[in-house]
This record gives C-alpha cells, sequence and structure tokens, in this order.
C-alpha cells in the first residue's frame, strides 16, 4: 500500500508499519487536532483530551505506570488510521485487524511490550468511564441511568490543540521515566 507523511516527516503505511516510523510526536500532535465523535459534538473536544482524562483516571485510581501509559496510548492508531465511529467498526473486521496491530506495535514501542489482558481490561474500564461523561457532555447523552465514579474532573473546555499536545508529551515524558 502507500504511505502517510507525518507532523515530524515520517513516512509511515498504517497497514504495515514499522516501529522506528512511530513518533510520539506525531501522536500527541495528530490526536490533539483530531475531534472526537466524529466532529459529531457540540463544540470541539479532541481525542488527545479524552486520552489525557482516560491517563489522569488511572493515575487516580492507582493503577500501574503500564495501564496509566496504556490509557494515554489507547487511542495512538488513530494518529494514523484515523477513527472510525464504534457502529460501523464491528462490521470493518480487516479495519479492526489492523488497528490492533498498529496499537500492538505503539505499545511494543513505549511499553517493551503489548498490553497483558488484565492491563486491556483495565484500560477499557477507565476508557468506558470517561466515555460516558464524553457522551454526556458532548452528545447530551446518559447511557446509564447510574454515572461511574471518575476520580478526576471532567473538563470539557475548549482548549488550544498545542496546549493539549504539550500536556499529553508531559504526562508521557513523566510517566515513561518512571
Amino acid at each position: 500500500m502507500g504511505h502517510i507523511t507525518t507532523y515530524s516527516g515520517h513516512k509511515i503505511d498504517p497497514l504495515e508499519p514499522n516501529i522506528e516510523s512511530i513518533d510520539i510526536r506525531d501522536i500527541a500532535h495528530a490526536l490533539s487536532l483530531t475531534c472526537r465523535g466524529n466532529g459529531h459534538v457540540k463544540q470541539f473536544f479532541s481525542v488527545g483530551q479524552h486520552c489525557v482524562m482516560c491517563a489522569k483516571e488511572a493515575v487516580a485510581r492507582g493503577y500501574s505506570k503500564r495501564v496509566i501509559l496504556g490509557c494515554l496510548l489507547h487511542d495512538a492508531s488513530e494518529a494514523y488510521m484515523s477513527d472510525v465511529p464504534r457502529p460501523f467498526k464491528v462490521v470493518l473486521k480487516e479495519y479492526v485487524e489492523a488497528e490492533d496491530k498498529l496499537i500492538d506495535l505503539i505499545y511494543t514501542k513505549y511499553l517493551g511490550t503489548t498490553l497483558s489482558e488484565e492491563e486491556k481490561a483495565l484500560v477499557s474500564e477507565v476508557d468506558d468511564a470517561v466515555l460516558y461523561y464524553d457522551m454526556l457532555e458532548l452528545f447530551g447523552i446518559k447511557m446509564s441511568e447510574e454515572a461511574p465514579k471518575i476520580g478526576v474532573d471532567a473538563d470539557y473546555s475548549i482548549r488550544a490543540f498545542e496546549d493539549v499536545e504539550k500536556e499529553y508529551l508531559s504526562i508521557f515524558e513523566a510517566w515513561i521515566n518512571k
């Protein structure tokens, strides 16, 4: 297939990714400019903001460094492949396989290995809890009668992408070096 050229100038084929082409700066930059909900939201809120909130929630829950970074990176494949909404993604088997391959490569690059099943479950638990508040704030949709408990302030303020990118990288640097 072809390739895309990233913010930092790397060339990457999302279907046949090369680990050397993956760059945390590209991930932070692209996710800070990518809108949640395929853009169908009340106001701009980036995937980067969502990932930052997930990482902070993992910290609040006292989870391990790997789970915290897993939460920060859980949507990192979207920096290279874009996002496909959940209802549509279920019928795109090849897309899901390519996305899984790419996210595993990203986890391997930054965490040394892919996430264990237990770590994946914790990341998913955090992502789903934060998603509840994303849906409520950005769409006005209450996903269930009982709101999940979260330990962070759900901040949906409109932020400059540069600020989100900087915070994303700051969290990454703080935890990758622990």
